[in-house]
């Protein structure tokens, strides 16, 4: 019986949500901000950052990426929101 409860207690504790790592580099979104109500087509951004554009009705992964830089883009590709995801 010791040893069903030790296996469960350890088979609940696999289970825990991951905690993000803060060592991980941010995004820098702030440095972006000023993008906002800009048209997507006009932006260029750095290569080497990774980034991904969402548009409306678009299905997207729900993993986090600290380092990656997410853009929101309307109907008519202005960009409406910036933040690291």
């Amino acid at each position: 019986m010791r040893r069903v409860l030790i296996l469960l207690a350890a088979g609940l504790a696999a289970c825990t949500a991951a905690e993000p790592n803060p060592s991980a580099p941010a995004c820098g979104a702030d440095g972006y901000q000023s993008l906002v109500g800009s048209p997507l087509a006009a932006v260029t951004l750095p290569a080497e950052l990774p980034q991904r554009v969402i548009r409306p009705g678009e299905i997207v992964t729900m993993e986090y990426r600290a380092d990656r830089l997410t853009i929101d883009v309307d109907e008519a590709g202005t960009i409406t929101g910036v933040r690291c995801g």
